[in-house]
């Protein structure tokens, strides 16, 4: 069970103030574009930065702040220009470099035209600085639930880490189905023709931001299968196979959880084939590791759902379903070797520690795996008597998948400035205010009358004739 690493972009410097011109009565935001041009600046300096970076001393938590002071100014600048507040003195153009693409140059920029092309990238930099966030964190863990030595308070305190891991990772699925389901279509209205020779990257592909939205929640699901059996791990090491101990989840339940994964993870495959991968010459064709990875992840959860399908059979079946638990489990032992002997499990970046520890977990799955099937054969063979199934009847009895977290929808902030900013509606609210007190008549009170004279109590006291 692994998480993808996302290959970081890098853009190309720009002044909004040389294609943009504020054309407010007032000139409210002429010094708004060089605060604009300046936040862009800062998250390239960090994009170069990172790119310079080994993994492990890539600080995405620096980029995803910064990012999130970028999007409230760039949402402004779009907000003016819908409202004719700002105006173009020529199409804007951004440059940013394709990671997804396996048929451009990994050196070579894409010229992207309008506003919407460059709030798409930068909220897609947002979704991969999360990803990766969620990422580093969980290699920081490192696998604490084997520890047979850690105590119960660190053993919660890692757990609390990794559901914020979980948390990351439902904001980026959320963030990539905003992408898809609300910025690319803006774009297609708003945008021009673009630059002669103009082909549009994966990154600006609906499909594909549909399909890093079900990958990344894959992703928060396999670390929530994770976060439910850290206990159970941790006494399951110390006495491995059956019986279960008495704080391990329900199998049944872990098996729908592997079965929603590698229903996620196959849709986003699906997705992702559908929009070129196998195309040589299109920019549109998806680079093979990412293809792989889902490939990979959706054998091995269905390989992990077979196990549990097996054990809950074994555990809570009873003798009918002896065959049966001893069916799922040779299914899923199967699986697990063929993964492990034919490579299946991808190489990411060519890391060789990573690809190590996928291995010493394979393994880890077989031993598990095949224990359960020893036992569980023993039992059958000698108190059930039950026959073993086909793999053709199994497929009628696996259950549909549970999902254990949801994407966390995205809601853009509040723009700095412009007519959706908090300032601009008070400042209307104020002028609005002002006009309906001068319609009422109300305005500056003038001075008081002057007192009157001191009139006697007498009758006609006062009056004069």
């Amino acid at each position: 069970m692994t998480m993808y690493s996302f290959e970081i972009p890098t853009t190309a410097t720009i002044s909004f103030s040389e294609f943009c011109h504020d054309q407010s009565d007032r000139q409210d935001y002429v010094s708004r574009l060089p605060e604009v041009t300046q936040a862009r600046a800062n998250i390239r300096a960090t994009l170069k930065e990172m790119k310079a970076t080994e993994n492990g001393g890539k600080d995405y938590l620096t980029l995803v702040k910064l990012l999130e002071e970028y999007l409230p100014q760039i949402q402004g600048v779009m907000d003016c220009v819908t409202h004719d507040k700002i105006g173009f003195k020529s199409e804007p153009i951004f440059s940013w470099k394709s990671t997804l693409s396996s048929n451009i140059l990994k050196s070579s920029r894409i010229s992207l035209p309008g506003l919407h092309a460059d709030y798409a990238f930068t909220l897609l930099i947002y979704g991969y600085a999360l990803s990766n966030l969620a990422w580093s964190m969980v290699e920081g863990l490192g696998a604490y639930e084997q520890d047979r030595a850690i105590s119960d308070e660190l053993r919660k305190h890692k757990d609390k880490e990794l559901n914020v891991a979980v948390d990351h990772l439902c904001k980026a699925s959320g963030i990539f189905a905003y992408i898809a389901d609300t910025v690319l279509p803006a774009w297609d209205v708003n945008r021009t023709d673009g630059p002669p020779g103009f082909n549009r990257p994966p990154e600006l592909i609906r499909e594909v931001n549909t399909a890093l939205s079900k990958m990344v929640l894959a992703d928060a699901q396999t670390l929530a299968i994770r976060r439910l059996q850290s206990k159970s791990a941790y006494e399951s090491n110390i006495a491995p196979g059956p019986p279960l101990p008495l704080s391990h989840p329900s199998p049944s339940l872990l098996a729908k959880l592997h079965l929603e994964c590698a229903s996620l993870y196959a849709s986003s495959r699906s997705l992702i084939k559908s929009v070129g991968a196998s195309k040589s010459g299109d920019n549109t064709a998806i680079v093979s590791d990412l293809r792989k990875h889902l490939a990979d992840e959706t054998a091995l959860h269905n390989a992990l759902a077979h196990k549990w399908l097996g054990v809950f059979a074994g555990e809570k079946g009873g003798s009918e379903k002896g065959g049966e638990a001893v069916a799922f489990l040779i299914w899923a032992k199967k699986e697990l070797e063929e993964l492990k002997d034919s490579g299946k499990i991808a190489l990411g970046k060519g890391e060789k520690e990573k690809h190590d520890r996928r291995k010493a977990k394979l393994s880890d799955e077989i031993t598990s795996t095949s224990l359960f099937l020893k036992q569980y054969k023993q039992m059958n063979d000698s108190v059930h008597f039950q026959p073993v199934p086909p793999q053709s009847e199994l497929q009628r009895v696996i259950p549909a998948g549970t999902l254990a977290r949801k994407t966390t929808p995205y809601t853009p902030p509040q723009p700095c400035f412009g007519p959706n900013s908090i300032e601009y509606l008070r400042r209307k609210t104020e002028e609005l205010k002002a006009k309906d007190d001068t319609k009422d008549g109300a305005g500056p009170q003038g001075p008081p009358p002057k007192e009157s004279p001191h009139v006697g109590k007498y009758s006609g006291a006062g009056a004069y004739f």
